[in-house]
């Protein structure tokens, strides 16, 4: 019998706790306990994801306050993580590795054996969460983590930038030249106590204007959704402007609508592809994982997209608060049309519905449930966004950036 929106909301945030809760290294006396699986399924069973772990962080007072699990075994889960990562982690100048080891929490897999920006802050996020909602001990271990990073050595001083990557015998290569998933990073930065990087940095990066229909906003160069989504999990920019008038919550609500309007309009007749069949973002694919996008084309940016049929229902839930509409529709659609897409952890990771037999993700992977399960929170309590706002490091870097209420 199809389910009600509402139902399927309830089912997909308790499948999606349970992602972090099962797939963790439990085991009290690793140095890997509380690391968190890059992804379900048969593969790369040690690789745990760093980002998956902030995610699963922040899941750990969700699932206390709706009654999936203790406060005692909450606080336990949360305390034992961020002691993993004060003293086992492998880090350089306090930013983690993309991947761990799960068992000894070294770093995983010699193609990302740099450090990683935005997934250390993806991490901190988790853990200002968990601070904020344990205190004590959880408090104190997040000042801790925080205090020994040293933010200066991702800053590109003459090119006022992040760099992308770190190479500890090389110094840093890249930068995060355009708007993107790493707002987020510019707050923790600037906020720091011990090592902070100066406030110009926000002035730094390149708005690029995209426009698709009737809809207008600053872009990632390719558009996946979760450019627009990540740093909003947890900072919640409603009613908010930045200095330059910028209105961060608006831009992503236009990014999402545009979206759906390419479905809409589906210019290349994809089958899959229609008003509540939409959403691209990093996924897993027919031919492997890649960052899907969406026109438009940003300017002065024309690349090719990656497109090919395949949809990632976390794309639309990670907008449930930016429209909630448009995505409850997608969510009925994805649950009662299309079939196999839910597994043990609600729905899989994509579908591709372009040939006679369906194609369905065989995993799911943490930081795409952990976009949908933190979006979830968002629209119906507010919980997470009411945790990080509260935090002094947070309310520090804001105040600092000039983002102030409209």
């Amino acid at each position: 019998m199809p389910k009600t929106v509402e139902e399927i909301l309830q089912l997909e945030a308790r499948a999606s706790f349970d992602y972090f809760w099962k797939e963790a290294n439990t085991d009290p006396n690793s140095k890997g306990y509380g690391l968190v699986r890059d992804g379900s399924g048969k593969h790369n069973r040690q690789m745990a994801s760093i980002a998956a772990v902030g995610f699963a962080l922040s899941s750990y007072p969700i699932a206390i306050e709706r009654g999936w699990i203790t406060k005692e075994e909450g606080l336990q889960r949360a305390q034992g993580t961020l002691e993993t990562f004060w003293n086992h982690a492998e880090h350089y100048k306090g930013f983690f590795y993309h991947f761990l080891d799960m068992e000894t929490a070294e770093k995983n897999l010699p193609f990302y054996d740099c450090p990683s920006i935005i997934d250390t802050a993806l991490f901190l996020n988790g853990a200002i969460v968990a601070a904020s909602y344990f205190g004590g001990e959880c408090a104190t271990l997040f000042d801790q983590i925080y205090e020994r990073i040293d933010w200066n050595v991702y800053y590109d001083e003459p090119h006022n930038l992040y760099f992308m990557g770190i190479q500890e015998d090389k110094g840093g290569f890249g930068h995060w030249g355009n708007y993107s998933e790493q707002l987020m990073t510019y707050i923790l930065g600037v906020a720091s106590p011990t090592h902070p990087v100066p406030v110009e940095i926000y002035d730094g990066f390149d708005r690029l204007d995209a426009e698709y229909s009737d809809y207008k906003f600053i872009s990632a160069v390719n558009n996946p959704l979760f450019t627009h989504q990540f740093s909003h999990a947890w900072f919640n920019f409603q009613g908010i402007k930045d200095k330059n008038g910028v209105d961060w919550h608006e831009n992503s609500v236009n990014a999402t609508l545009a979206q759906r309007q390419y479905a809409v309009d589906n210019p290349n007749g994809f089958k899959t592809y229609h008003e509540n069949s939409w959403g691209w973002t990093a996924c897993d694919g027919p031919n492997g994982y890649r960052a899907y996008g969406a026109p438009p084309y940003v300017t002065g940016h024309e690349i090719e997209f990656f497109n090919d049929g395949t949809i990632a229902p976390c794309a639309a839930l990670g907008s449930l608060v930016f429209t909630p509409e448009e995505t409850k529709k997608a969510v009925e659609y994805f649950y009662n049309e299309v079939p196999g897409l839910w597994g043990e952890y609600g729905f899989l990771d994509a579908y591709n519905w372009e040939e006679d037999e369906i194609w369905i993700a065989e995993r799911d992977i943490g930081i795409d449930k952990g976009i949908g399960l933190l979006m979830i929170e968002n629209y119906e309590t507010g919980l997470i966004w009411d945790l990080y706002m509260q935090h002094p490091v947070v309310q520090r870097g804001a105040e600092m950036l000039g983002f102030v209420k409209d």
